[in-house]
């Protein structure tokens, strides 16, 4: 910074919190705040005019909230009843099947000449082992 410049502002700038002094200033701000008083009221005009219709408009919300659970209560019970008829018969069908599946390699391992693995395993003449006390 050279010698000649100033660290703060210039003097003939005032300061940002003095208030103009011309006349024109202040009857802008007066305009200002009857625009704004002005405003508000219209704002309050409109929204009592408003509430009325706006508990119309709710009122018929929940009306049609109300004929919606009505009229799904009883496709909710149908579509309950569907999916334990169907759940039943799911769990018999997977009973079936892991049952099948036990029995498999009991089934394919005879087929396929191999005895099971609970059979008594014979001896090399053919004869079956003699069980021992």
């Amino acid at each position: 910074m050279s010698d000649t410049q100033q660290d703060g502002p210039a003097e003939d700038t005032p300061p940002v919190s003095e208030a103009p002094a011309d006349g024109a200033d202040s009857a802008a701000g007066t305009k200002a705040r009857e625009w704004l008083t002005q405003l508000e009221a219209m704002i309050q005009s409109m929204a009592t005019q408003a509430a009325p219709v706006a508990r119309q408009v709710g009122a018929k919300a929940a009306e049609l909230a109300a004929v919606a659970a009505v009229k799904a209560g009883p496709a909710a019970q149908r579509a309950a009843e569907l999916t334990t008829d169907y759940g039943q018969r799911f769990a018999e069908k997977a009973q079936a099947v892991a049952a099948e599946l036990r029995s498999a390699p009991s089934a394919s391992s005879a087929a396929d000449g191999e005895a099971p693995a609970d059979a008594p395993v014979q001896a090399e003449g053919g004869e079956p082992p003699v069980a021992s006390a």
